[in-house]
């Protein structure tokens, strides 16, 4: 089992910066990607950035240029530095760790931070 424990949501105006994090603890050695998601009422989660224990990135369209995703192998966490912040980016966001198809492709999930943009 893993456990995902997010930090750093809270209110910020259009423009401005937030600095989300993750701290994984458990079994982290089974973790091969780890990302942040994000969900708004009525809608499905939707990917926002993930990183490899390699660094390879990857972001949805949505915020390219503007977040960016970095990972700490040694210390089990995830950062998500955000940027330009958007009354569209208001959102929980939730942490995400996932295991290779060949373990069983396990998604694990934090309980989610809440990020509102607006003025």
């Amino acid at each position: 089992q893993v456990q995902l424990v997010e930090s750093g949501g809270g209110l910020v105006q259009p423009g401005g910066s937030l600095r989300l994090s993750c701290a994984a603890s458990g079994a982290t050695n089974t973790i091969t990607t780890m990302g942040w998601y994000r969900q708004t009422p009525g809608k499905q989660r939707e990917l926002v950035a993930t990183v490899t224990r390699s660094g390879r990135t990857n972001y949805s369209d949505s915020v390219k240029g503007r977040f960016t995703i970095s990972g700490d192998n040694a210390k089990n966490t995830v950062h998500l530095q955000m940027n330009s912040l958007k009354p569209e980016d208001t959102a929980v966001y939730y942490c995400n760790g996932a295991t290779p198809l060949v373990d069983g492709g396990i998604d694990y999930w934090g309980k989610g931070t809440r990020v509102t943009v607006s003025s």
